[in-house]
């Protein structure tokens, strides 16, 4: 297996971080903070009390892909496992058979033409839901709104999908607080809003790499397969996102879960092919040239945990990390300070979000650029 090449000092190099970032994506990750207010703004601006006619649903249902699937995924970490009502996110084309008139579906998407979403919100409206959509003006999925005369918030583009999770999310969690399923107030999105900003000033381009933390951790996992772990369904939602974000910002594998299941799961890896002590086995060849031999690509463990996480799922954390360093593997613990569910997320996610992008760019990639879509399926 061929190392990976990292090149620390670009990170440090304000030029060469500019080359390098074509797409501006640490000036959009710097605009999450931005997207939150704005997404406050023209929710309110669409009549979103609207979606409250008829009362408390029977369920709720995100329906969006990438970006905008995980959008779904954050309005449910932060109503919590309490929240009165299922809360389902669908990635595909269909709804599932039971949802019908007694429930509410929400369209996403950042685009506003994703094909799976269009055809899961026009089936929406044929179930007779109360339906809500959110995504860019003048889309697709802003005109099935109007025909299907619903309330629909529109989210200005700052980039791919990917950068726009405030600005689809708000509208989501704004909703659920009509509906009586979520806890989040103005005052709660301004101190989200703020925690984002303040992550946004400590990864700033000219924050050098011994005090920023996106750089940071973005070295430290560098040249190994991350291993993320959440250790609640909050922080389980924050390891999804780092190794979705590190897939399409960089390319670059990692392997997500949350405990304690991840550790019934997952564990193994730790003494398998990829673990930091293995291959010195009995059968090793002490007399080969090592010269030309490449470093092998090792694991390391990243562990996100919450200040709500259950005392048991604590242990197994700190078992976990235990086992890990044991085996020489590297272990990363990221925290999530913050009282309101949503200012955890927040810090979390904006933490996260910063690390993609500069270990992108760490390895001379344009993490913009959406390699894997560029071949379309027509």
């Amino acid at each position: 297996m061929s190392p990976v090449e990292v090149d620390p000092g670009r990170l440090d190099d304000p030029e060469a971080l500019a080359a390098a970032d074509r797409g501006d994506m640490l000036r959009a990750a710097a605009s999450a903070a931005a997207q939150v207010r704005e997404a406050r703004l023209h929710t309110a601006e669409a009549g979103i009390e609207r979606i409250a006619q008829g009362g408390r649903p029977r369920a709720l249902v995100v329906v969006g892909t990438s970006g905008s699937g995980l959008a779904g995924e954050v309005l449910a970490a932060v109503c919590g496992q309490g929240c009165p009502v299922p809360i389902t996110t669908v990635r595909g084309h269909r709804l599932p058979g039971w949802v019908g008139a007694p429930d509410v579906v929400i369209a996403v998407s950042g685009s506003g033409d994703t094909e799976e979403t269009l055809t899961a919100a026009v089936e929406a409206v044929r179930r007779g839901c109360r339906l809500l959509c959110v995504g860019p003006g003048e889309s697709p999925l802003a005109e099935i709104a109007v025909q299907a005369r619903v309330p629909f918030v529109p989210v200005r583009p700052v980039g791919p999908e990917r950068t726009m999770l405030w600005g689809l999310t708000v509208p989501l969690l704004l909703a659920a607080r009509e509906l009586g399923l979520a806890d989040v107030t103005p005052e709660t999105l301004e101190r989200a809003a703020v925690v984002l900003e303040d992550m946004s000033h400590q990864c700033r381009p000219s924050s050098e790499a011994f005090v920023n933390p996106g750089k940071q951790v973005a070295l430290e996992i560098a040249g190994s397969i991350p291993v993320i772990w959440g250790t609640s369904p909050l922080t389980g939602t924050a390891a999804r996102r780092f190794a979705s974000r590190l897939a399409a910002d960089a390319g670059y594998p990692a392997v997500h879960g949350e405990l304690p299941a991840a550790w019934h799961d997952q564990a193994a890896m730790f003494d398998g092919p990829f673990a930091a002590g293995s291959g010195a086995g009995a059968d090793e060849d002490f007399f080969r040239d090592r010269v030309e031999d490449p470093e092998p690509t090792r694991l390391s463990l990243v562990l996100v945990h919450d200040v709500e996480e259950h005392p048991q799922v604590t242990r197994r954390r700190e078992i976990a990390a235990e086992f890990a360093r044991d085996r020489a593997v590297p272990v990363v613990e990221l925290t999530a300070p913050g009282t309101h569910p949503l200012e955890r997320l927040a810090g979390l996610i904006a933490h996260i979000d910063y690390v993609s992008v500069y270990l992108a760019l760490a390895l001379g990639i344009d993490p913009s650029a959406d390699r894997a879509l560029e071949e379309r399926i027509t």
